[in-house]
């Protein structure tokens, strides 16, 4: 009976070796191998707290994937009407512009892309969907987010700039779905964002809120999703530039 526990053991000791090791891309290959859809259409309320103040927004929000591109059109419907629309490049440079309420487009240079959009939380870095190729990643550890276990996951950029320094991707371990990520600017971290309440729509993990923080308690965007459908009809034309007019 010795002969064959020790025997068992071994077998188990090789198998548990022969392994692959799990790291930080595999984490994240599995998080962006989530079903994803080819379009979207929601509808999101913005709520902007600073201090002791509350802002409300609303947009509209279509997005496509066009090729190797992802394109979204955010159109706000108050209170004021803007619109901005972003084109994110497998390669190259991306391209963002914004309506503004006076009618004329504005092109966002890349050296603008930390600042604040639309006066929130977000910057118009955060407006871009995020490229897996874009980055380089390390397991750090384990930890909980959002009352989930998760594997912890931090990005450097590696290639296209960016304006933050290094990311940290919470990812459920239950899914792989990432429901937090903390924004560093340097050694600091600057922020982050969490997701609520998140649902199986159409086979495809939503978040009902998603909210970003800022690091040091100075105030908050929440994004709450009133409606959305996917896989609907979207054409080309209606995430071009002239979309913006």
């Amino acid at each position: 009976m010795k002969k064959f526990n020790l025997a068992v053991m071994m077998v188990l000791l090789i198998a548990v070796n022969a392994m692959p090791a799990q790291t930080g891309r595999a984490v994240m290959d599995r998080a962006y191998a989530l079903k994803r859809p080819d379009t979207v259409k929601a509808v999101v309320t913005m709520l902007v707290v600073k201090s002791d103040t509350t802002s409300e927004k609303e947009f509209e929000l279509i997005g496509k994937k066009s090729g190797k591109d992802d394109k979204a059109l955010v159109t706000f419907t108050k209170p004021t009407k803007i619109k901005f629309l972003t084109h994110t490049h497998k390669k190259g440079e991306d391209d963002q512009w914004l309506m503004m309420t006076s009618g004329k487009v504005k092109r966002i240079a890349a050296g603008e892309r930390s600042q604040s959009f639309v006066n929130s939380h977000l910057s118009y870095e955060d407006m871009k969907s995020r490229d897996i190729d874009a980055y380089n990643y390390t397991l750090t550890g384990e930890a909980k987010a959002v009352g989930a276990d998760c594997y912890t996951v931090e990005a450097r950029p590696a290639g296209k700039e960016s304006v933050y320094s290094k990311a940290v991707f919470y990812v459920r371990k239950s899914d792989y779905f990432i429901v937090r990520i903390d924004m560093y600017k340097g050694d600091s971290m600057l922020k982050y964002l969490e997701c609520y309440d998140v649902k199986n729509i159409s086979g495809i993990l939503t978040p009902g809120k998603a909210v970003m923080y800022m690091a040091d308690g100075s105030g908050r965007t929440e994004l709450i999703i009133k409606s959305v459908e996917y896989n609907k009809s979207i054409p080309d034309s209606a995430l071009n530039k002239d979309a913006l007019r």
